[in-house]
């Protein structure tokens, strides 16, 4: 596959094994391919009915052949074509990211050695710390600091070769260079780079080829004093499926931590994001927003804009209610902030037919220890505890906690079908929360 069209053109193929040619023609066949980054394809719909029929009825069925075409989850957004030229002139204009910079990154102690060694990366590439390697969950700020990492390079290098992408989309354009027969073009792209940027590099553990493709491009720019910053969810000692010649490369370069916010660095970040957006929120509505979202940055900022797009378009004042309804709806929309250990361990106790009370036993029979297993498994990758805080969840020590996790890892990279297993339980935990 040359060009993102030609993404679309044999996902539309694909598709003929699902849908009556009629149907393709009715709703598919003025639709363009516009972008695919992020691991995400952007279409283009000729209008918004057309957008919400594809939405409720196929997007579905397409994210599922795009897996299928990539062995790599895949997301579809649908464009109106006014949206679409919006869209179109956010990327001239490096869209959303020109925002994150170091002077807009609220710095607390949560994330202060962070935040230092990556504006130290970016004053000085690959004098000293290389690679760079920030950890943390989902939300905390680590894409903040990578684009920020990059702004700054291109602001004092403007001809500097930047490359900037997640572990996701590694993989896919691996597979598409392979399947293309492009690896000498894959290869330059990566190789030529002057600044190497990895987002969530966890996703390439347990894939084989493109650990293997990874590893040469790492050694190439590593020994070319190229300036490496990757991040990931977890530290490299329990990334546990990750080749350890990779592990022990992370290791090697500086590792930074960040950690969920404080309550003193949460108002400020509401705060920061109120006069962003030019917002007025009274002190009392800012420590309601500080006290209701206490692990997630990205919803901390997403409520403060839900608030302003309420503001702007309903022409509301802003309340008490308001604040608690918009709160509300960002919370709904990442339903995981919520969840407990609790109703993980009930979820998988449905899926295997056994009683949670199985699951939390020390009965070692397959019937209780694969489900318990599994269970320690999501709750360290929906929740984020600690591993001693999932042993404590099941009257284990923190070695058989970390055991169990790699032994779930290896099933999932050795079998598609359990991997397939542990996606539709993670699916349905989310909507049970």
């Amino acid at each position: 596959m040359k060009t993102v069209q030609d993404i679309l053109t044999n996902l539309l193929k694909l598709l003929e094994s699902e849908l009556s040619q009629v149907t393709i023609n009715i709703w598919f066949s003025e639709a363009r391919a516009i972008a695919f980054q992020n691991n995400t394809l952007y279409i283009s719909v000729p209008s918004q009915i057309t957008k919400n029929n594809i939405e409720e009825r196929y997007k579905e069925i397409m994210e599922n052949k795009l897996y299928d075409m990539f062995s790599a989850e895949v997301h579809v957004v649908l464009m109106t074509p006014e949206e679409a030229e919006l869209f179109g002139s956010q990327e001239e204009e490096g869209g959303e990211y020109k925002e994150f910079t170091f002077e807009r990154f609220v710095v607390g102690p949560s994330n202060r050695f962070a935040h230092a060694a990556a504006m130290a990366v970016a004053e000085k590439p690959a004098y000293q710390y290389n690679p760079l390697y920030i950890y943390g969950d989902s939300g905390l700020g680590k894409t903040h600091l990578l684009r920020a990492i990059e702004n700054v390079i291109r602001k004092n290098k403007p001809g500097a070769k930047i490359v900037y992408i997640t572990g996701e989309d590694f993989t896919i354009e691996l597979i598409s260079a392979l399947r293309a027969q492009r690896m000498e073009e894959f290869r330059a792209k990566y190789r030529n780079a002057d600044l190497l940027l990895i987002d969530d590099i966890q996703f390439i553990a347990g894939k084989k080829q493109t650990e293997e493709e990874f590893f040469h491009t790492f050694n190439y720019l590593h020994g070319a004093n190229i300036q490496i910053v990757v991040t990931a969810d977890h530290p490299p000692k329990e990334m546990y499926t990750l080749e350890n010649r990779i592990r022990s490369r992370f290791e090697a370069g500086l590792l930074a931590d960040i950690a969920h916010p404080d309550y003193e660095t949460r108002m400020a970040i509401i705060k920061n994001k109120a006069d962003l957006l030019g917002l007025d929120l009274s002190e009392k509505l800012c420590q309601h927003i500080a006290k209701s979202i206490k692990a997630n940055i990205r919803q901390i900022e997403g409520t403060v804009k839900k608030l302003m797009a309420k503001q702007n378009l309903l022409h509301q004042v802003i309340d008490l209610d308001m604040v608690s309804e918009a709160i509300k709806d960002v919370l709904r929309d990442d339903p995981g902030v919520m969840m407990t250990p609790n109703l993980v361990v009930t979820e998988v106790s449905k899926f295997y037919g056994i009683e949670p009370d199985t699951i939390r036993s020390t009965s070692r029979r397959k019937e209780a220890l694969v489900p318990r297993q599994v269970a320690m498994y999501l709750i360290r990758e929906k929740i984020g505890l600690s591993l001693p805080e999932i042993g404590r969840e099941f009257g284990k020590d923190h070695t058989t906690v970390m055991n169990a996790i790699r032994k779930v890892e290896e099933m999932m990279a050795k079998d598609p079908e359990f991997k397939a297993q542990i996606k539709d339980l993670s699916f349905d935990i989310s909507r049970e929360n």
